[in-house]
């Protein structure tokens, strides 16, 4: 989450820092900042809440704000509310020091309470506490600034971060540090940029040093130094970004699938912009809500990915509203319409709007008078339009065929539709459940995920690159999951897989285990946790090649990829987000067209 844009040796700075910060807007625009230095004695720090235009008509009003070194922020609320307060830059208690961050500081009350018990802090961030620590080292144990940074960074564990930090007593320097969140450096003519997205300065430069983790960058006008976490210095070449027209809708992206993918945090943060008001009470029509409680089940009719959206969106409208619901294959269900209850409600969830089969489907209900609701990212599409509500996903055009961020949004969409329909009802579970803060917590989870490209890259290299088959399985949440990462796999990378329930492995599939076969077994719901580790221990007695896709509260040490914790209703979103990196590392490191695959086409609108 977040954005972060950084100068020195630039004339230009103030509006380098905008432009960037404008182009890093769709990582979220709860506040923004800006911190420049005109190497003369004169600063300026000005921060705004809200978006970017909003930052740059503070910085308008405040007078002759210029500088020729700089750092700034767009931030996606995580520790504290949307304010000015808590916008970045955050600065030292003395005004010395300046720091952006991106990602959480896990330890950080723990090192609030350790160190800075005596400082009056002035913002309910996370990252005030490094830039407090900073300060701290530097003027009670006489370290320069440099050391100070990095023993702030010793400190930390394993929590996720990019920061950028100026010094005003140094004010041509930027010192660069990550773990777990990308930033680049940019080269220049005579100045250089930090940022944590190329796209965000290729008005400036098209060559970059891409930084690895635990690295410490000093940060010059005429020169950059890389150090490791030993203090050794890196050498390492740029890399040319280079975009002609065919790309340029993809930015600096290979495929729209891997754009797709990084853009699911986003997603979450603009349906939570959209329906949930600031206080996280749902904003849905009144009208659909009595629809709804006027039901006696609900009916989820759907294909592919959104049919496996459908699963986990069923087991949430069950436990936060308290309504039977049934998911149905649209194809099937067309042909094949089971005996319905006595006051059914229809969902149907599509990625286009124009799925042939669920308008088949829809066409049947509308004749028998039943009402329905479209959740859809396409406004005006035929679903829209035919069914009597709509819900828009507002995760912008999805271009590859194989869909990610459609259906992340379509169970986060679900998700308030649930928590709305149940406070509604006055279901105690709705209540009690703050979807506003699980979103946050699932952006941010998501976004630990993505930035973690390396891990997922090597991971499919060994295990599903030249492997004929593979296989999902979890139990309950994670079986639908399972469902759609094996279908994620298969549809780009051509490997047969198979999503599963684990404990139906021994009534049959378990024949089909060899030697080295994957089987990746997906873990995030407690009561049925260790069933799922005995399944993977029984098909490893059988030579299985066994992955584990843990949460954290669940994770053991040996477990392959352990995910951040959230409720766990709202697993599904972060457990399908290696699934769909390790398809697209196997399909890409295959030579295949990750964004076509062979058969295939994004809107399905014949039957």
């Amino acid at each position: 989450m977040c954005g972060i844009v950084g100068v020195t040796g630039n004339d230009s700075a103030v509006s380098i820092l905008l432009n960037g910060l404008q182009r890093l807007e769709y990582r979220g625009y709860d506040s923004a900042g800006i911190y420049v230095n005109d190497q003369n004695g004169e600063d300026y720090l000005v921060k705004e809440k809200g978006r970017i235009d909003d930052l740059r008509k503070e910085v308008s009003a405040t007078a002759n704000v210029h500088g020729t070194t700089g750092i700034g922020h767009t931030r996606w609320a995580t520790h504290g509310e949307p304010s000015v307060a808590n916008a970045h830059p955050q600065v030292s208690a003395d005004g010395r020091f300046y720091l952006v961050h991106n990602g959480v500081i896990e330890n950080f009350q723990d090192l609030k309470n350790d160190y800075l018990s005596d400082v009056e802090f002035t913002s309910q961030t996370d990252t005030e506490v490094i830039v407090q620590l900073v300060d701290r080292f530097v003027t009670k144990e006489g370290l320069d600034t440099l050391a100070a940074f990095r023993k702030t960074l010793s400190l930390l564990g394993h929590s996720s971060y990019g920061f950028l930090l100026m010094d005003k007593e140094d004010p041509d320097t930027l010192y660069v540090a990550k773990n777990k969140s990308p930033l680049l450096i940019g080269v220049g003519d005579g100045f250089n940029v930090v940022c944590s997205d190329s796209l965000a300065m290729l008005d400036q430069t098209k060559d970059f040093l891409e930084l690895h983790d635990g690295e410490i960058v000093v940060v010059k006008p005429d020169e950059i130094k890389i150090t490791n976490q030993a203090g050794e210095a890196v050498q390492r070449d740029t890399f040319h970004v280079d975009i002609d027209a065919a790309q340029a809708d993809k930015g600096t992206y290979p495929f729209y699938m891997l754009k797709e993918i990084d853009e699911q945090p986003n997603v979450m943060r603009k349906l939570s912009q959209v329906y949930l008001n600031d206080d996280g009470t749902p904003v849905i029509n009144a009208d659909l809500l009595d629809a709804i409680k006027s039901a006696d089940r609900l009916y989820i009719v759907a294909a592919g990915t959104s049919y496996h959206a459908g699963l986990v969106g069923a087991k949430l409208f069950e436990s936060l509203a308290g309504v039977p619901t049934e998911v149905h294959v649209s194809s099937e269900f067309a042909y094949n319409q089971p005996l319905l209850s006595k006051k059914p409600f229809f969902i149907f969830l599509t990625q286009s709007g124009e799925t042939a089969d669920s308008r088949e489907v829809l066409l049947n209900v509308n004749e028998q008078k039943f009402p329905s609701l479209t959740i859809t990212n396409v406004p005006n599409s035929t679903l829209s339009r035919e069914a009597t509500y709509t819900l828009l996903l507002h995760a912008g055009p999805e271009i590859a065929v194989a869909s990610t961020k459609a259906y992340t949004a379509q169970i986060a969409l679900q998700a308030i539709l649930a928590k709305a329909l149940g406070e509604a009802d006055d279901q105690a579970a709705a209540k009690d459940f703050d979807v506003k803060q699980q979103l946050a917590l699932v952006a941010n989870g998501m976004q630990a995920l993505v930035d973690e490209k390396a891990t997922f890259d090597k991971l499919a290299k060994s295990a599903l690159l030249h492997t004929p088959n593979a296989f999902y399985i979890g139990r309950g949440l994670d079986y639908a999951v399972s469902l759609e990462t094996a279908l994620k796999l298969k549809e780009i990378s051509y490997v047969q897989a198979e999503g599963f329930a684990s404990g139906e492995l021994k009534h049959g599939t378990i024949a089909l285990i060899e030697k080295d076969t994957p089987v990746i077994g997906i873990i995030t719901q407690q009561k049925t946790a260790g069933l799922t580790r005995s399944n993977l221990q029984e098909v490893a007695a059988r030579g299985a090649k066994t992955i584990t896709i843990v949460t954290d509260a669940l994770a053991k040490p040996d477990d392959t990829i352990v995910l951040p914790t959230v409720d766990e209703r709202m697993t599904a979103l972060l457990s399908v987000v290696p699934g769909q990196l390790l398809a697209y590392y196997t399909s890409l490191n295959k030579g295949l067209d990750v964004d076509k695959p062979r058969n295939l086409a994004k809107s399905v609108t014949v039957e």
